[in-house]
């Protein structure tokens, strides 16, 4: 009877052990899937923003003169050096593609729009802006005289939007916080992201997303102060850099331009997560 009882100890003895190291094993292998998951999105991160800055573009943007610098690839501006302006902003553009786009029924829902400064003195990443919705217009595609017109906008469930460029005109957006201010002293570097991805105009009629050529990028101005006005002699204005223009997938993919060089962003790149 004494050695049924120790069998029967020992066997549950077993079965806690082996419960309790099961757990341990799960919670570890649960541990090593969240680190490599935010390690795999600090990879993919870097690689977008260095890709976003590296030339060409992926289309060319419908309209844009080709004697532009940014009509074929991405380029920088101001750069690091805003002078003695007082403000900025981050700001996207989406366009047709130059050879054409073929879809009706297509629209570009755009969401999530950041702005980030490195700053001189802590070396550290503050952000600057951010905003889920997008506001905007729809401007000419050469931005000629600033001119612009209301856009063909939808308001989306998840506090984004979704619109349709062409005829003429592209979208040009920023986030619906309006300017920041910065220090011009203090700017090491800038970063600027969003989200876009292809969604269905009419769902009673024919999904044709892949037949649709939309290309879009991100940039950003430094302003002269926080309420300053557009000028055309381009004294109150000047823009960051512009990123490369890449095509709206269905899937959701990010947008970004950076100040920074590629050996910079991967000692250092900013903390957010990539799609």
């Amino acid at each position: 009877m004494r050695i049924k009882k120790l069998s029967f100890l020992f066997c549950l003895f077993a079965i806690v052990f082996s419960c309790v190291v099961y757990q341990v094993n799960l919670l570890t292998l649960n541990t090593i899937s969240i680190v490599n998951e935010s390690t795999m999105n600090q990879i993919n991160l870097v690689k977008t923003i260095i890709y976003d800055m590296t030339p060409p573009h992926e289309g060319i943007p419908k309209g844009v003169p080709e004697n532009l610098d940014w009509a074929s690839q991405p380029r920088l501006s101001m750069g690091n050096n805003p002078g003695n302006f007082q403000a900025m902003t981050a700001w996207g553009h989406l366009y047709e593609d130059a050879t054409g786009n073929p879809a009706v029924n297509s629209r570009v829902q755009i969401k999530n729009i950041k702005a980030y400064m490195l700053g001189k003195q802590d070396g550290k990443w503050h952000l600057l802006q951010s905003s889920q919705k997008v506001e905007g217009a729809a401007y000419r595609e050469d931005y000629a005289g600033n001119a612009s017109k209301s856009a063909d906008i939808r308001y989306e469930k998840n506090d984004s939007i979704s619109v349709k460029a062409g005829k003429g005109y592209n979208f040009h957006f920023w986030p619906t916080t309006g300017r920041v201010s910065i220090d011009p002293k203090n700017v090491a570097g800038i970063y600027t992201a969003v989200q876009a991805r292809l969604v269905i105009d009419n769902p009673r009629l024919a999904d044709d997303r892949s037949k649709a050529r939309y290309l879009l990028g991100m940039g950003g101005d430094y302003w002269k102060s926080l309420n300053a006005q557009w000028d055309s002699s381009w004294t109150t204005v000047g823009d960051i850099g512009i990123g490369k223009f890449k095509y709206v997938k269905k899937r959701w993919r990010t947008f970004t331009m950076t100040t920074l060089s590629a050996t910079q962003i991967s000692q250092n790149p900013p903390p957010v997560e990539v799609d």
